[in-house]
């Protein structure tokens, strides 16, 4: 096999990040520690000596829990991040479409959005002329493409913006967590193009946590476990290996989390902020309460599942913000999920230490159902909160 047969090479590539363990504002206390030797912070390996080839014409999927690397390594390949060690080669353009609507402008018409999107891609006008009227098509938005997208629904929102990157004339087409949004007719439609896209031999990478879509569109996969590859090739193999691997986590999980929360924390309480029953367009709001015990550092992971075909739709598994030290620990996570709808959402909250093991998690996972109503939000039955801090931003209030 030649070169000439290989899209995308991924060559022994190595991630980690260095994640802050103290904070100061004086320069005369970062001089003095760094003649210390104290670094401030700790790295984080994300991933650790990834190897592997894409051929032209793979439908390639690439598995694995919350925080394995998958998405790092996605970020890696689209040139959003830059390896530590190693390397990636693609042969050919690369779209690449990590998270819906990025780059999208609600003050822009959704043809000037079309355009500013494809030249984020790396797309000419010229291009882009071409693609328009595909793009245009597979959205079905023809008589609201001189609308600015602010009156759009979100719905008309993740047509626009999932018809941009697949209607992209690419060589290698990059999608990260996107088969579960949209109503139920606009998945049929990306189902359809999907299998088209397959037989066809386009090349594309997929993420996903849907091992029913690994089988069904992609003829390789990759699991990643803890930034290395735990199984590549065969989907069969690596969609088995993945199901039973979170089977023996839930097993474990359910056998000694009690145990573990009653020595390093107490009182864990997860209260709902947004309404039970909401619209798209509400963010889902709520507030973490726990104490720790000892005197370790920790951090939340949370998860926001379809509950009907227990599928991730939302996941937050990040060690960007760890909070250190015993005491009371308090936060409010803020979530956009205005790309869905008709869902009902099962929200799992756990609280995990610096090695990234589970030491908490609450039993009493609480039901967000998702529709496209009409009904006003105000009218909507909500419970409100004006006090506690976004952990989106990086902060934890204690009290």
């Amino acid at each position: 096999m030649t070169n000439n047969n290989i899209a995308v090479k991924i060559d022994h590539v190595s991630k980690y990040f260095r994640l802050p363990t103290e904070s100061t504002t004086s320069l005369r206390t970062t001089l003095v520690n760094r003649f210390r030797g104290i670094k401030g912070y700790k790295e984080q390996h994300v991933l650790k000596d990834i190897d592997f080839e894409v051929e032209k014409g793979d439908f390639f999927g690439i598995v694995g829990r919350n925080g394995s690397g998958k998405s790092t390594l996605l970020k890696i390949i689209s040139q959003i991040y830059t390896p530590e060690k190693g390397n990636v080669t693609v042969n050919g353009k690369l779209v690449s479409f990590i998270e819906l609507g990025v780059g999208f402008n609600p003050e822009l018409t959704g043809r000037e959005n079309v355009y500013m999107n494809g030249a984020m891609l790396g797309f000419s006008t010229q291009e882009i002329d071409e693609m328009y009227e595909d793009i245009v098509d597979f959205a079905e938005l023809h008589e609201f493409m001189n609308q600015k997208l602010k009156n759009y629904s979100s719905g008309m929102q993740v047509r626009l913006a999932f018809s941009v990157a697949i209607k992209a004339r690419g060589d290698v087409l990059v999608l990260d967590e996107v088969l579960a949004v949209g109503d139920e007719a606009f998945q049929r439609k990306c189902n359809d193009y999907f299998l088209e896209r397959k037989k066809s031999g386009q090349t594309t990478i997929l993420v996903t946590h849907d091992m029913n879509a690994v089988k069904k569109y992609c003829n390789k996969a990759v699991l990643i476990e803890n930034g290395v590859i735990k199984v590549s090739g065969n989907v069969d193999k690596v969609a088995s290996q993945y199901s039973l691997d979170n089977l023996k986590r839930l097993e474990a999980t359910q056998s000694n989390a009690p145990e573990q929360t009653d020595e390093f924390i107490s009182d864990l309480h997860v209260n709902l902020l947004s309404p039970v029953q909401t619209i798209p367009e509400t963010p889902i709001k709520f507030e973490v309460i726990y104490t720790v015990e000892k005197d370790i550092q920790t951090y939340i992971a949370f998860s926001l599942t379809d509950a009907d075909r227990n599928i991730w739709i939302y996941n937050d598994n990040s060690m960007d913000h760890l909070s250190i030290g015993k005491g009371k620990k308090r936060a409010i996570y803020e979530c956009d999920l205005s790309h869905v709808n008709d869902l009902k959402l099962k929200l799992q909250v756990s609280v995990r230490n610096d090695k990234d093991e589970m030491i908490a998690y609450d039993l009493d996972e609480k039901i967000i159902i998702i529709n496209r109503s009409n009904i006003p939000e105000e009218d909507l039955s909500a419970r409100d909160s004006a006090s506690g801090l976004l952990l989106r931003n990086g902060e934890w209030q204690f009290e």
